[in-house]
Formats: C-alpha cells, structure tokens, sequence
C-alpha cells in the first residue's frame, strides 16, 4: 500500500523550496555585491595615490652668472638645478651617483625653473628656495610603496638615494599635496607629469559628435519604424538587423570605421570626428531600441483621442505622442552615451591610441580618450603609472555613474504614469 502524502506535508515541502529559491537569490546579490565591493575597493586603493603629489625644495642660484637679468631666459636652468642639488648632497661624487642625485627631481625641473624666474623677476640675483616635482621613485618610496627592508639589488632606489630622500623629510623640504596636475596635464612619459586633460576633451569632443549623429538619426528611425512604417516583410528584416546590431562586437564597428571612414573617404586619423562617427554607429542601435519601447509604451488612447479632434498623423506623434515618449528615450540615449564614453576597442582600430601631449583644440586634431588612456598607462613599465591608471578608471567610473544616474533622474522627473 502506498504512502500517501498529505496536503499539510505538501504546503510544508513547497514553502521550504521557495524559501531555499529566496535565499539562492539574496546570497547571489550577495555575492555579487562582495565582488563589486572588492575591485572598486582595490581600484580605489590603488589609485588614491594618484591623487597626491610629492613636492622637492632645493635652493638656487640665480645670481647673475647663471641668469643674465637682460635675458633670463637664455639661462641654462637644468645645470642651475643640478648644480644645486651636487651643492645639497656634496656625497654624490662619482658619476652615477650623481645620475640618481638628479633623478630626485622631475625631469621637468629645468622646465620648472625656468617658469619660476620668467614669474619671479625680483628673483634673479639671488639665491631662491624653489619646489619642484619630485620624481615617481621618491614620491612611491614615501607613499610607502617600495619596501625598505629588502636588499638594496631589489628595489630600484640605492640606500644612498633613500639617505638622501631622508634627510630632505628631515629638513622639511618634502611637502604632499592635491595632484591638480593630474587634471590640467595631458599625457607624459614621465608618471609624475602625466595628466587625463587631453583624453578628457578627446572624450568630450569624440561624445559630442557621437550624439550630434546618433541622436537625431537615431529618434527619427525610432518613430518612422514604430508609427509610420508598414508592417510588412520589408520592415521586419530592418528590426530584426537593429536587434542583430545591437549584439554585435564594438570592434567590428572600429574595423568598419577604418576600412571607410580613413581608408576610402579620407578621414583624418586618430581624430574625434571618426571617434564620434564610429560610436555612433555602435550606439545606433541601442537608442532606437530604446526610442521605439518608449513610444510603444505610451497609451494607443493618446494617438486615437488626437486623431479622433483633427489632428494628421504626424501632429499626432510629434504633438502627442512623441513628448509623452522623451523621457525613456532620453534615457535610453544618455545610457548610449554611457556606453560609448567606456568603449576602447573601436577608438584603437582608428588610431587613437596614439601618444597625444597637447590639448585637442577641434574635432578635427588627434586625440586619444579616457578609456584608451588607462589602456596605455596599464601597459606602461613604470611602477607610478599603475597609480595613474587606478586613478583614471576611478574618474571614468564617476562619469559613467553620473550619466546613470542623470538618466533615472531624467525618467522619474518627467515619466508620466497611466
């Protein structure tokens, strides 16, 4: 004779399955909060660093044997800087150590100086406490990065160079302060000099193209598709390609934009124009998906009650209809733009990989963007550049954040309900 279940053990068994399905789901959640918690925690670790600046005064001769007051800036401001540093650290008399003395300092420094007299005129003459930048070896050594107690074959500064560095803490002639360098210079070889300006305004101008392209073009499919279009087979192969584009790698877009864009149409290269053309592209499809969900969504009543007083079937969208739809393809457009801004794969097949110092002043000069900044910073040999690299991600995570968030904001200010 079977054993019969009964109802109660039934109800019993059912609620424990759903409650093992709850608690498969939150430690999911769980786990997946623990994972982000983890590589934002270590980007943030990693590149709090870079957000601080080590500083070096050294004092200067500046009398008028090194710089003529009639032409200061004939001087040779280099050898002034590292006649002073022999003069800060007369231990340093074989040539190599002298090579570390003045590695202390930026190789900027000469640079530094120079600014300083052209600034300072009352200064010539003298002898000047100057700051410099210090350089990437000294500023990780006291971000406490290089370890100490290893031998001296295993780190890249020599106990002579550590002496050094100590007796200026002792002095006071090291001060920390806010890397605002890091923000006003573009790129460099040296990790102290570099800065994400250049690749900001790359972003920037390569955005604004992107959207100046994709938006109205994009919008403009979205409500032919959607409320003009025939339904017929024709139509139905164009959605089911937008839906296939939407999939497809964003490098293909990059091989697209360098087989017509630079090599058949002439383009000019690394530049924000084919960066903003190529993204555009990729974004396209995901816009006008967007675009037609949102006017899906708005009530068949709106469109019948404005064709029912009069109004044409294009006063009926663009009157009606299309208002009602802005806020989710706004949305969905700022979430594009996001998308674009964290893309790197297509800006390197058009060359904007490419090692960009000065500032892009048009859409039409060679640029590089954030995200292939950090790219070529993670692949840089330099210990400090790891620094730059935690750093940069950090500020593009904060504008993709901001975007996200601009966009619900967007959808909850203006979303009407029905």
């Amino acid at each position: 004779m079977t054993d019969l279940i009964t109802p109660s053990a039934q109800l019993k068994s059912r609620k424990l399955a759903e409650k093992r399905f709850q608690w498969y789901g939150r430690g999911a959640i769980f786990a997946s909060l623990a994972f982000l918690v983890v590589m934002v925690g270590s980007i943030l670790y990693k590149g709090s660093g870079a957000f601080t600046t080590t500083d070096v005064a050294i004092v200067v001769d500046l009398g008028p044997e090194a710089v003529d007051p009639a032409n200061p800036q004939d001087a040779r401001f280099e050898k002034i800087v590292k006649d002073a540093l022999k003069a800060r650290f007369p231990d340093a008399n074989k040539r190599a150590e002298r090579r570390k003395l003045y590695g202390l300092v930026s190789n900027d420094a000469g640079f530094a100086l120079e600014r300083f007299v052209l600034a300072n005129p009352d200064a010539i003459g003298t002898q000047a406490k100057v700051w410099f930048r210090a350089s990437d070896d000294l500023d990780i050594l006291l971000k406490g990065t290089v370890d100490r107690t290893v031998d001296e074959s295993e780190r890249r500064l020599s106990d002579q160079e550590i002496g050094w560095i100590d007796t200026l803490v002792a002095d006071g002639d090291v001060k920390r302060g806010f890397n605002w360098s890091f923000f006003t210079n573009g790129d460099s070889r040296e990790p102290e000099l570099a800065g994400i300006l250049s690749a900001l305004t790359g972003s920037a101008l390569t955005l604004l193209v992107c959207f100046l392209f994709s938006f109205p073009v994009a919008i403009m499919a979205a409500i032919y598709l959607e409320e003009f279009a025939p339904k017929n087979r024709f139509s139905d192969i164009i959605e089911v390609n937008i839906n296939n584009l939407a999939a497809v790698p964003s490098i293909v877009f990059g091989l697209l934009g360098l087989s017509m864009l630079l090599n058949t149409f002439g383009m000019p290269r690394s530049s924000p124009l084919v960066g903003g053309l190529v993204l555009s592209l990729m974004t396209l499809p995901t816009i006008i998906i967007a675009a037609r969900a949102s006017l899906r969504a708005v009530p068949p009543s709106i469109r019948e009650a404005a064709l029912g007083m009069g109004a044409s079937p294009v006063q009926a969208t663009f009157h009606h209809v299309a208002p009602l739809a802005l806020p989710g393809i706004m949305t969905g457009t700022i979430v594009g733009m996001a998308q674009a801004l964290g893309e790197t794969a297509p800006l390197l097949m058009i060359g904007m990989v490419a090692f960009i110092v000065d500032v892009p002043q048009s859409i039409l000069e060679p640029a590089t963007a954030l995200p292939v900044q950090i790219f070529l910073w993670a692949d840089a040999p330099e210990r400090a550049f790891l620094e730059k690299t935690s750093a940069a991600i950090i500020v593009l995570l904060l504008f993709l954040i901001t975007m996200n968030l601009l966009a619900i904001v967007l959808r909850r200010r203006f979303e009407k309900r029905f």
